[in-house]
Formats: C-alpha cells, structure tokens, sequence
C-alpha cells in the first residue's frame, strides 16, 4: 500500500546532528517515536570486508524529523526493532533493499513488511542511474561523499565522518521515495513495482561463510588447470589460510590473496628461499605465514591427490533453446519498455521457466518471480513462446 507522506520538501544538503543509539533504554524511547510514523527510512551497514563472519553492525533508521543511528553491537535486546519492522502500518523504506532485508533476517530473524524500494522503482520507471547517489543528485542537487563504503563498522568509536556517511544513506530517502512513488503513478506501474516489493520482502536468508576443506579449493583449482599434485598443495595452503583467517577473524584474502595461493601451488616451493622467488607473493604474506605456508606445501606434497568434483551435465539443448527464445522475448519487451532486461523478467526465471515449461497462467504461478501482476501482463506472450519449443508428442 502507498502511504503519502507529510515531508514534500527537499532536505537540506547540511545534515542536523544523528541521534546516537546505543542503549537499550534509547531504543525503546526511540521506537516509542518511530511507532507515530507512517513510514520510515532504513539502511544497515556490515562488517564482511573487516571481519571472517559479516554481521550487521550499523542500522540507520530516518523519519520526517530526525536521523537515527542504532547501534547493534551495544544493545542486548533488538526486537523492539524487529516488531517496528513486522508492522504493516508502517512503510519501510530502502534503496537495494535485498541484501540489508537478507542480513537482517540472518543476523537477528527480523522480517520487514510495508516495503518500498527506492531502487527497485527507479528501474521499473526506466531510470537510467539508479544507484542512490545518483538520484539524489539528480532530485535534490546534493552529491553524497561514498569515500566511506570499505570502513570497518565493527570499530568503535566510529569516526564522526563514518557517521555522517551513514546518516546520509537514509536521511534523503523519504522525499525520494515521495518523487518516485510519483513516477510510478504517472507511468502507472505502481502494481509491478508493489509485486517486485513483495518478492523482495520474501528472501532468505544471507548464508554466513561457507566452508568444506575438502571441495572449497575446487573454485581456485579448477579454473587454473592446476595438475593433481598442484592441487592437492592448493588444498593444503588454502585450508591454512581459512584456519589463520578464522583465528584472526579477518577475511580470508587478507590473509593472503588467491592468487598468491594459486602460485604457491603452481611453484609448489619447499623452502623460504624459494618462496620468496614466487612472482605475485607478497613480502609481507611471507613475513608473516611463510613458515605455515610450507608446512601446508609439504604436506599437500605428501598427501594423496584430491578427486575433483563431478561437472555439472550438459544443459538439454531444447532447454537452452526455449531459454534463447525466452532471453529474445525479454530483450524485445525490455526496449519496448524502456528498462533493463531483468525489470521484465529475472535470468535465473526465464531458466526455470525454460526447464518447467509451464502450460498455463495458474503453472507460471509455481515459478519464482511470476506473481499476480507479471503473469497478467506477461503470461500469455510467454506461454506462447513456450509452446513453439514444446517437444513434440
């Protein structure tokens, strides 16, 4: 549901101060005034280039009066939080809303509902710059400093300048959401874009690192053409790397890059001397994870040579035959729309639609993405390009 909001203005491009969340005491005051709005601007901020586990360590939340920065990593009790975004009376919006709403769900269960998305209906309005430094630019003249994208939120305190980029990501987003809310009335695509909300609002879960000594080193391995024995050593300094990265809790390449490992497992050095040769191997990495990192060689050396994985079976060439002809339909519909490929339908749809080969509007239903509004608009043009590439009975 659209909810018209009491802020029409533009903002002020000088931001008033944040208030600073950081008690659970300043939550429930917080929340206590977020619940008399009728919509709120969000934003989360995570640690995944700092850290072996990402987590959300910033929420921004915004409204027509203030600027809010909750602090997750100093409060005990975050389902105040959580109830304000379960409550359907109350807009929530972001901008790429799809990976905060993932990390949300993962690090804390919280499922948001109301949502508008201001990315999600730039595109479907056929904006061509649709990331949110660009629209806010484009509406309310302000460029917005992204100096701060690889900060370690996980650090306190965080700097002021750290906060004030943070506040920037929600404080513009309610007037944008009024001016885009606009656009979509105007070119009357309020129900696709209240269709891809919806969707979005169902994801699961972010997944947290994922990790198997024995198949994750295929990803390095493989691509590279390394030989059996190169690759049982791959196996070796790739899994000292993961043990160093998860003691330390960084992430893995910083502990030492891939394709520092992928030439360590080329050159396959038992010595330090040698290791220090190695062209793409820093210095540094060597000072530091030399000696761990020729156990692992030796040991990979000594170790019997891993069985790679099974490849994948080739695609049914009638498959990919309806997925070509699906990819054209889209194409076609996407210049006649004025928008990008995947605002009509997603890749990963047209394949399933291309594997299931739906027979009716009631089977488009059973595919992912294929909700009320797109099988009405799109159903029947697919269901006849579907049927030219049946098999023959």
């Amino acid at each position: 549901m659209v909810v018209a909001l009491r802020m029409k203005t533009p903002p002020k491009s000088s931001l008033p101060a944040p208030l600073y969340v950081d008690s659970d005491v300043k939550l429930l005051a917080a929340v206590a005034l977020m619940q008399r709005e009728p919509a709120l601007a969000l934003d989360t901020e995570s640690n995944s280039l700092h850290a072996y586990q990402e987590r959300v360590c910033l929420i921004q939340v915004s409204t027509g009066k203030e600027d809010y920065i909750i602090d997750p990593l100093a409060i005990r009790d975050l389902r105040p939080i959580g109830a304000l975004l379960d409550d359907p009376h109350i807009e929530k919006v972001f901008h790429a809303a799809e990976y905060d709403l993932m990390c949300l769900r993962r690090d804390y269960g919280f499922q948001v509902s109301n949502l508008f998305d201001t990315m999600i209906a730039a595109r479907v309005c056929g904006f061509k710059e649709t990331g949110l430094g660009s629209l806010v630019r484009q509406f309310f003249d302000v460029t917005m400093d992204k100096s701060h994208q690889r900060d370690d939120w996980g650090r306190r305190p965080l700097a002021r300048s750290s906060l004030i980029y943070a506040q920037m990501d929600t404080h513009f987003l309610l007037p944008l959401r009024d001016h885009l809310a606009a656009a979509l009335q105007q070119s009357a695509r309020e129900e696709e874009a209240l269709e891809w909300f919806r969707e979005a609002s169902q994801l699961p879960p972010a997944r947290s690192r994922q990790y198997d000594g024995n198949h994750s080193f295929w990803r390095l391995a493989l691509p590279n053409q390394l030989t059996p024995e190169q690759s049982a050593v791959l196996k070796a300094v790739y899994n000292v790397r993961e043990n160093l990265a998860r003691k330390r809790d960084v992430p893995p390449f910083k502990v030492i890059s891939d394709q520092a490992l992928v030439a360590i497992a080329r050159a396959m050095p038992t010595h330090m001397s040698e290791l220090r040769r190695l062209h793409g191997v820093p210095q540094s990495y060597i000072d530091r994870f030399g000696d761990a990192l020729l156990a692992a060689v030796r040991e990979g050396l000594a170790s019997a040579s891993p069985t790679p994985p099974l490849p994948d079976p080739p695609a049914d060439p009638l498959v990919v035959e309806r997925y070509t002809a699906l990819r054209e339909w889209r194409k076609a519909k996407a210049a006649q729309r004025a928008v990008e490929a995947d605002v009509i339908v997603s890749k990963d749809a047209l394949w399933s639609l291309a594997e299931i080969m739906p027979e009716s509007l009631e089977n488009l239903g059973e595919v992912r993405g294929f909700g009320p509004w797109r099988r009405a608009a799109y159903g029947e043009e697919i269901l006849g390009v579907l049927r030219r590439w049946a098999k023959p009975r």
